[in-house]
């Protein structure tokens, strides 16, 4: 008797289940695909790539394995596919002016690259997501292709060169004459005495960047304790654009812009638990609208979970 009730029992749990399951795949928010207005435009085999690795969530073009179709896969699926369109759609962008696009295909091979994208537990199940070494190749190329090549003038040489000087014997603007960013994060002119951590570049549009870190940064380098960075941890971003003279030697030029990345955990929370900023220009203006230009960064740097969301890890830093 009690073998038979436990069966019973069993199989109403199945039973519930079962219609449960059955009951939830009529939840199904629209997974529409609207029309194609400003597709990228690139050469065949590039579009080839990024139609097989990336189209699927980053384009109006989606496409469903059939394993993705019942609830709750659909669900998560369809979480991924708009937060994918949200950040980059290839459907659309050809209508960003050309620095835009090309800004955007560099941060997308550059995760590519990182191993961020593809989203490693969708390249699981989707294998044909991969982008293989050869496939990066032909990206890179592609960009590369895309860079304006040639020595600066003799007077744009100057004018940077004039500028970058400015800058190095400014001091530092006081934070007064500085508006913050439009998230409330004030302008922090002493960052040009934190000490310089890494450096890298971006080829898209040929800028030098170093990054600088304050004492807290550069404390947990030393004690090689940076994932997570601890709260307090600041960094500061510096770009130049490049100059190229007619022997091919690069320089750093224009003065483009600062950002900072600044740890909080708590504080910042919703976005992270990094405060983001950024200033333009010689005259510091600040980027973005509102406040929600941070979820431009944010979606730069969430796949980077492993190395606490941070791109340039610190010369003799380890993940």
């Amino acid at each position: 008797m009690e073998s038979r009730f436990r069966f019973r029992v069993l199989a109403r749990i199945i039973a519930l289940l079962i219609v449960g399951f059955l009951g939830a795949q009529f939840i199904r928010p629209e997974l529409a695909n609207p029309p194609v207005t400003a597709e990228l435009q690139t050469p065949a085999e590039v579009k080839r790539i990024l139609k097989k690795s990336c189209y699927n969530c980053h384009s109006n073009e989606t496409q469903l394995s059939w394993f993705d179709k019942p609830v709750p896969a659909y669900w998560i699926v369809l979480k991924h596919v708009r937060e994918g369109r949200k950040h980059l759609n290839f459907s659309e962008i050809g209508a960003l002016p050309a620095a835009q696009q090309n800004g955007a295909l560099f941060e997308s091979v550059s995760q590519i690259e990182l191993g961020a994208m593809p989203l490693p537990a969708y390249e699981k199940l989707h294998p044909e997501s991969t982008v293989t070494p050869e496939e990066l190749a032909v990206l890179k190329n592609y960009l590369n292709s895309l860079v304006i090549k040639g020595p600066s003038s003799v007077a744009e040489i100057d004018a940077a060169n004039a500028d970058y000087e400015k800058w190095i014997q400014s001091g530092g603007s006081p934070a007064a004459n500085v508006a913050p960013a439009p998230n409330g994060i004030a302008f922090q002119p002493e960052y040009k005495n934190w000490k310089a951590i890494s450096s890298t570049e971006r080829a898209d549009n040929r800028s030098t960047r170093v990054i600088l870190g304050n004492d807290i940064a550069v404390q947990a380098i030393t004690d090689n304790k940076i994932n997570p960075w601890p709260d307090g941890t600041e960094f500061a971003k510096v770009a130049w654009m490049q100059q190229v003279d007619d022997k091919g030697v690069v320089r750093d030029g224009k003065f483009f812009q600062v950002e900072f990345m600044i740890r909080d955990s708590q504080k910042y929370a919703k976005t992270l638990g990094w405060g983001w900023a950024r200033w333009r220009g010689a005259d510091l203006k600040p980027y973005g609208k509102d406040a929600n230009f941070a979820d431009e960064c944010v979606g730069c740097h969430t796949p980077l979970a492993n190395t606490n969301y941070v791109f340039t890890m610190p010369i003799g830093g380890q993940r």
